[in-house]
């Protein structure tokens, strides 16, 4: 086999580069430990620093070691939560809060350079917890999911918004904006005034799709009728927004119980939540649970509602796998976008018709 050309060959390692890692190797600044927590939304990091609390707490009175953990200790760990009633309902956690339970212990090993516990004893106690759970018919084997805000919906939700108002007009775009574009009340609730931009054919709007780590531009065209029109609604809460001497910052803020928009948050005297009244995720998603309850809806109506309600409509409209999912910001081949579209699928697709 021919040599190398001299310029290429690797020449003496440098004095002090052939010794193992340092102490200052391994660390991490506190900036760079911050930039990595960011890389996490801020929801699964408060679930997941909950259940290593409840892990940890658990092992403590019986001389157990959380970390490392033992595949031994995570399997009667398992065995604990499919019995022990939980504080907050009474009941043993679903199987599904188990999985996060065990994906917290491995995310909390993986932090510390630790090996993460084998699991597979553990999932086997808790294929057999799914199991016990649907042959006595428990609610609990099924997973909870939001109702789908498919356009019937749409339109009863809308109706019980008064139109008038500033609030009125914020709820009004958030639900047929949230629709349109399929989005994550995260998403809504992250969205920019300069974000949203009219165009002849409708609107573009620029979101940062959270899940596949990049921003679309999402297509958004007028609607046939005014009253379900999000190019319309997003119009008419930019008026009133200019109207309050606002045009620019978040798109869906806070507003009082007089209308106005609201001041800023402060708690003993120092400013909390965004100083622009940016509305949070989780209150973005308090307006569909709301809405739905004074439009009368029966059922789980969240702001996962909107999202859920577009895939299920655009699939019954005949919409392919693909323009959904890109235009919803889905990574390819997602399970999610696949169980909506299967139930869109139920009574279009359904392979007993014309047997």
């Amino acid at each position: 086999m021919p040599s190398l050309p001299a310029a290429l060959r690797p020449g003496p390692m440098p004095a002090g580069l052939d010794s193992a890692p340092s102490a200052t190797d391994l660390d991490l600044s506190p900036a760079t430990r911050a930039a990595i927590e960011a890389g996490v939304p801020a929801s699964t990091r408060r679930a997941y620093a909950s259940d290593w609390s409840a892990f940890t707490a658990w092992c403590a009175p019986r001389g157990r070691t959380p970390l490392p953990a033992t595949p031994a200790t995570v399997t009667e760990y398992v065995t604990h939560l499919t019995t022990a009633p939980s504080a907050r309902t009474g009941r043993p956690l679903a199987p599904s809060s188990i999985e996060r339970a065990l994906a917290a212990i491995r995310t909390m090993h993986h932090a510390a350079d630790a090996p993460a516990p084998q699991t597979k004893a553990a999932r086997k106690v808790l294929g057999g917890y799914r199991m016990r759970l649907a042959l006595t018919h428990d609610p609990a084997a099924r997973p909870r999911r939001a109702d789908p805000a498919v356009p019937d919906a749409l339109r009863t939700m809308l109706a019980a918004c008064d139109r008038t108002t500033l609030a009125g007009k914020r709820d009004a775009a958030l639900l047929l904006l949230g629709y349109a574009c399929a989005a994550r009340v995260s998403e809504l609730a992250a969205l920019d005034i300069a974000d949203v931009a009219e165009t002849a054919d409708g609107l573009l709007v620029t979101i940062y799709r959270r899940k596949i780590k990049a921003h679309t531009e999402t297509a958004v065209p007028y609607g046939r009728i005014p009253a379900t029109c999000p190019v319309r609604a997003v119009r008419d809460l930019l008026a009133a927004l200019a109207e309050a001497g606002r045009t620019s910052g978040p798109l869906l803020v806070r507003i009082d119980r007089h209308g106005r928009l609201a001041a800023p948050m402060t708690r003993h005297g120092r400013t909390i939540g965004d100083p622009d009244g940016r509305l949070t995720p989780g209150a973005a998603a308090d307006v569909v649970t709301r809405i739905a309850a004074a439009a009368g809806l029966q059922g789980r109506w969240t702001g996962h509602s909107l999202r859920r309600g577009f895939a299920t409509a655009a699939r019954r409209a005949g919409a392919n796998l693909e323009r959904i999912g890109r235009h919803g910001g889905w990574a390819d081949g997602s399970r999610a976008l696949l169980g909506y579209l299967e139930e869109g699928d139920r009574w279009t697709d359904n392979p007993v018709t014309g047997l």
